[in-house]
């Protein structure tokens, strides 16, 4: 398929622009395969590109022979576009409406993006999960990896290398897979050196009604046990629903059969659930008509900083069990794809002070999100305007990055990163010109050949002149364990994804340039505190004592 079939009007001249807290901008309208561009001949007036990946809904509407497109992003943006001429503006929507939801893959811009800039690291490569088995095998001998998923056989979600305790063999493995859900079986997530404890993630275990056993899946997570000790289940689900997921062959582990771990059901919303609260949510933040009240309510009514209770909740507890306890953990939910991702995560950003660094950030999203097989593709395939809603839609890597702002925000010293790394990764994951979050899982990048055909973020973003804008001046490297808020008052709004695109982004980007030059001046003038304390340290010891600065 050639693109200029789906564009009727590649070109438009006198077409106005209007964005929130921005004079309006006349320009050319042109449409490309991949990008919807506005270029003014104004001086200091910024270009308009726009992913039509990026692109969410567009609605039309026509007076006399004016007419007016409004382009609904995924990353909450709403732009309009005055377009002289009927046809015009017909043909331009029904362009935008084709080339913002192609079915293929291979046809999105990641696979025809070619960097501008010098590739000085394959972010491909930077994440390899024998790298990440490293950084154990130093503190402990009692783990291996296992290559038995290399051709995706065993566990088409799972990535072709994973680590599991080492007395167990393969074939046990093989064995385990067909009794946890789509071959799930029990993989590490984390280690903590400090007592030896792990995280292990699965997919729910297929008990069904007959309370099916697997007497290798039991030797498995008892090997994960220190002699004496016990273990915590935490399910992410209800217990009824733990308990109806039994009527359609799944379930979970019984008591009996288990009788050295403990389950724990902390209940994490899933899919439309998810979907409906970010739609409430984004409508809420837009209507500007709202007084206090109202807004309040609608606020509440989406429930949404209910999920980030429930999700910081349960990784809240899983890192008391780790930390305080002494106890390891297994984390599921049903799929093991979602809501275990997310707990699992942010218990290694609560426990592990290298997540809390820009690699090991990016470390994490790569070993717990992306090789560990979260659908990217089905997740983010939609925001918060489309009206086709599809059940496998859902924010949940958003609210994943919800959580950790809300940490970042308690803790902002202890964070390598700000906020607008997250942001980045937010808008990224939803629309980018780099391949890392195209496909559902390892097997289908591996299938579209993704690091022979395109290009990492991480290439991108760990590029010095790139890695300034996302450095949190504030960093102190902190050593310890942080233990986030949960309650009511300590969780808050997350503006800048919200509510960004309703006051001048300008005004916040110069407040946080300020706030920045005035933490360095105040470094400079610590340094400079510093030498004059040594200096009269060095007299006093020559001289006697003198008064201090």
């Amino acid at each position: 398929m050639e693109f200029a079939e789906l564009i009727k009007t590649p070109r438009v001249d006198n077409v106005v622009l209007h964005r929130p807290f921005y004079a309006a901008v006349e320009g050319t309208l042109c449409l490309t395969g991949h990008h919807l561009i506005l270029s003014s001949r104004q001086d200091n007036t910024e270009e308009l590109w726009l992913l039509h990946s990026n692109i969410d809904a567009i609605d039309k509407r026509f007076v006399g022979s004016l007419g007016t497109i409004i382009i609904k992003c995924k990353d909450f943006r709403i732009i309009q576009l005055d377009i002289p001429g009927m046809e015009e503006c017909l043909n331009i929507a029904s362009s935008i409406e084709a080339l913002s939801t192609l079915d293929s893959i291979t046809l999105m811009y990641p696979f025809f993006y070619r960097p501008m800039f010098e590739v000085i690291e394959d972010g491909w490569h930077s994440f390899l999960p024998e790298q990440e088995f490293e950084l154990y095998s130093s503190a402990t001998n009692e783990w291996r990896l296992s290559y038995v998923n290399k051709e995706f056989a065993v566990c088409p979600s799972y990535p072709p290398i994973v680590i599991v305790p080492k007395t167990i063999d393969d074939e046990a493995l093989r064995k385990v897979a067909t009794f946890r859900h789509g071959g799930r079986f029990p993989v590490l997530s984390y280690y903590h050196k400090k007592n030896g404890m792990v995280i292990m993630r699965s997919g729910q275990p297929l008990t069904g009604t007959n309370g099916r056993r697997c007497k290798e899946d039991e030797k498995l997570i008892n090997a994960t046990l220190k002699p004496g000790k016990r273990g915590y289940i935490v399910d992410t689900r209800s217990l009824n629903v733990a308990q109806q997921a039994r009527a359609k062959g799944g379930g979970f582990e019984q008591e009996a059969h288990y009788p050295q771990w403990r389950r724990i059901h902390k209940s994490i919303e899933r899919y439309h659930v998810l979907q409906d609260s970010l739609i409430k949510l984004v409508e809420a933040c837009n209507d500007q008509t709202h007084n206090m009240d109202r807004w309040l309510g609608k606020l509440e009514a989406s429930n949404w900083l209910s999920h980030v209770t429930e999700i910081l909740t349960a990784a809240c507890l899983a890192a008391q069990c780790i930390d305080r306890e002494g106890a390891s953990v297994l984390i599921h939910g049903t799929e093991g794809t979602d809501s275990t991702l997310q707990v699992t995560s942010l218990a290694q950003i609560i426990l592990e002070p290298r997540s809390r660094t820009i690699r090991g950030f990016e470390a994490l999203i790569e070993r717990e999100w992306l090789q560990a097989g979260h659908p990217f593709q089905q997740r983010c395939a939609q925001s918060a305007y489309c009206s086709s809603k599809q059940k496998w839609e859902a924010p949940v890597f958003l609210l994943f990055l919800d959580c950790v702002w809300q940490i970042l925000r308690q803790f902002p010293c202890s964070f390598e990163f700000n906020e607008h790394f997250l942001i980045m990764l937010f808008e990224h994951a939803y629309a980018s010109q780099f391949g890392t979050f195209l496909g559902n899982n390892e097997s289908e990048r591996c299938k579209l050949k993704l690091p022979q055909k395109t290009m990492s973020l991480w290439s991108w973003v760990n590029r010095p002149n790139e890695l300034s804008q996302f450095t949190n001046p504030l960093f102190e490297a902190n050593n310890l364990v942080i233990w986030p808020s949960v309650a009511p008052q300590s969780l808050q709004l997350w503006e800048g994804i919200f509510l960004r695109w309703n006051r001048s982004s300008k005004y916040l980007d110069e407040a946080y340039e300020e706030m920045v030059n005035i933490i360095e001046y105040n470094k400079e003038l610590q340094a400079k505190v510093n030498i004059l304390r040594r200096q009269l340290a060095e007299l006093e010891t020559e001289d006697g004592p003198h008064e201090s600065p």
